[in-house]
């Protein structure tokens, strides 16, 4: 807001968009608007100008609900190029939106709020992708955590209503989460008729969690076609349901696949769709291992929002089945490649994608890491190391 006409803060329902807009509001003296209330959003739709006319900062909450708002918007900055006029904030990638003009190119900055981070919640430093970089297998980090304990930070993942509540009362709020977004949102988003399918979708997606997503396949599975489920798979990404993980080559091999890859924005909202819960996952041999990578996957992208690393999230697999599951890569093209185990021992065939990976990539791979349930950091060659998942929360750089 210090030098930007117009910030939206996009993301979930329910990650504290909504909190957060408010105290940096408050701080900067903002009016108020929220088109959740019905008045307020019927005097924005009868004269979007005069609802945004004003001297100083407003906040308008759901901006989405009222997509006419911002021409009105783009008129008002123009004439004042002031910094810091508008606070926005939406539950559905906004400017992706069917209805929305293309209006503010160069005024507005968007952030992308997702549900908290383990960090967060505990009071962590969330630095572990900016000392992977810095650090490389220098990287050491050991761990108080037990695959238990992996286990309850999953089936909680990251909304705050989540983390308040425990057991039932915590998969009662990820359920009505999901049949609100989907009733509510989606419908009105998409004016689709029949939200059993896309329910069904849902329930399909969690448990598919870090697998490729393949609208064809889906659809065999749901009895829809194709096109429906590539229309019905845009709407839970515009409403921050679901992730996609976008394959990752550099044309090292005409034998990458290209398809992305899917994961769920929390892994408590996964794991609830599967109805997995805490007791399940303990269990040896327990369906640990989809949720465990969708976890760390949010964990990552959730840490690249604000780490100073300019890097961006892929996943890579080849039609031989050899995969990697995290590629990360700077904008030097500088890459550290994650792999993601539930077993909290490490054998030398977990490192198979790194190694494939590093006789590629050279000195441009930083470092190959296998995440995984155990509590030392352990080394596995000259560029490859084994490191608790905490990692990624408990590291500083």
């Amino acid at each position: 807001m210090g030098d930007t006409r117009v910030v939206l803060v996009n993301g979930a329902r329910q990650c504290g968009k909504s909190t957060l807009v408010a105290q940096v509001g408050n701080s900067h003296g903002a009016q108020w608007r929220s088109l959740d209330r019905a008045a307020t959003r019927q005097a924005a739709q009868y004269d979007p100008t005069e609802f945004v006319a004003g001297a100083g900062p407003i906040v308008i909450d759901e901006v989405q609900r009222v997509p006419q708002l911002l021409l009105a918007i783009k008129e008002m900055v123009d004439a004042d190029p002031r910094p810091g006029r508008f606070l926005l904030t939406g539950s559905a990638r906004v400017m992706a939106l069917r209805d929305v003009p293309d209006a503010l190119p160069g005024r507005m900055e968007t952030i992308e709020l997702w549900p908290l981070s383990q960090g967060e919640i505990d009071d962590k430093p969330d630095g572990f992708i900016d000392a992977a970089f810095a650090e490389g297998v220098k990287f050491e980090h050991t761990s108080a955590e037990t695959r238990a304990d992996y286990v309850e930070r999953v089936v909680r993942g990251g909304f705050p209503e989540a983390v308040a509540r425990t057991g039932k009362r915590r998969t009662r709020f990820f359920k009505s989460y999901v049949a609100d977004l989907v009733n509510r949102d989606v419908i009105q988003l998409s004016e689709i008729e029949r939200g059993t399918e896309m329910h069904a979708l849902t329930r399909l997606l969690a448990a598919r969690s870090g697998q490729l997503l393949v609208p064809g396949v889906l659809g065999g599975e749901l009895g829809l076609p194709r096109d429906t489920v590539t229309r019905y798979l845009r709407l839970l990404e515009e409403v921050f349901l679901i992730k996609r993980i976008p394959a990752w080559s550099r044309n090292l091999s005409a034998r990458a696949v290209s398809t992305p890859k899917v994961a769920m924005v929390d892994s408590g909202i996964a794991a609830a769709l599967c109805g997995l819960g805490a007791d399940a996952l303990r269990e040896a041999g327990g369906p640990l291992g989809p949720l465990l990578e969708s976890f760390v996957v949010s964990e990552l992208g959730r840490q690249l929002t604000w780490s100073d690393q300019d890097a961006e999230l892929f996943h890579y697999r080849t039609k031989d089945r050899v995969e990697v599951n995290v590629i990360l890569e700077n904008s030097r093209r500088q890459v550290v490649a994650i792999e993601i185990k539930a077993a909290s021992t490490v054998q030398r065939e977990d490192f198979r994608g790194l190694r494939h990976l590093a006789e590629r990539l050279g000195q441009d791979l930083i470092a190959g890491f296998v995440l995984y349930t155990g509590t030392e950091t352990l080394p596995f060659g000259p560029q490859f190391r084994a490191v608790p998942i905490s990692a990624l929360w408990e590291t500083a750089l």
